[in-house]
């Protein structure tokens, strides 16, 4: 394993975690309107903000374990290719892990639901796809 690809790939994905998540919510204010619904199950702006570093932190140590599982699972081939490959798996995983488990377990409405399954899936691909044009395996001589 390349351990110098890694980071910089999980730091990449997380950028990009972020940034597609930030730029969603600002392009498509209906996300923000679903939220708004349920304030007993998702916090206020102000307590998701005061709450943000945890999350990065979190964030990023995800993105660190999931670039460490991408380099056990590389095949030789292109890195976009193996990285989309990688990160429709990943998504397929959080919609029935995350998404499809909280309409379950929280009060939340089918259309929160439906548009986080929508926006997690290119989330995680594109997680993958960065992941995957960075990472390349240590070389071996």
């Amino acid at each position: 394993m390349n351990i110098l690809r890694i980071f910089f790939s999980a730091l990449a994905a997380f950028v990009v975690y972020m940034a597609f998540g930030g730029i969603a919510f600002a392009v498509l204010p209906s996300l923000k309107t679903e939220f708004l619904k349920y304030p007993a199950v998702y916090r206020d702006q102000n307590g998701q903000m005061s709450h943000m570093p945890v999350g990065m932190l979190g964030m990023f140590v995800s993105m660190v374990a999931l670039a460490v599982l991408y380099a056990y699972a590389y095949r030789d081939g292109s890195g976009q290719v193996e990285g989309a490959r990688f990160g429709v798996i990943i998504a397929v995983f959080a919609l029935g892990a995350f998404v499809l488990h909280n309409y379950v377990n929280l009060n939340i409405g089918l259309g929160i639901t439906l548009q986080q399954c929508v926006m997690y899936f290119i989330q995680w691909t594109l997680v993958g796809v960065v992941i995957g044009l960075i990472y390349r395996p240590a070389v071996t001589h």
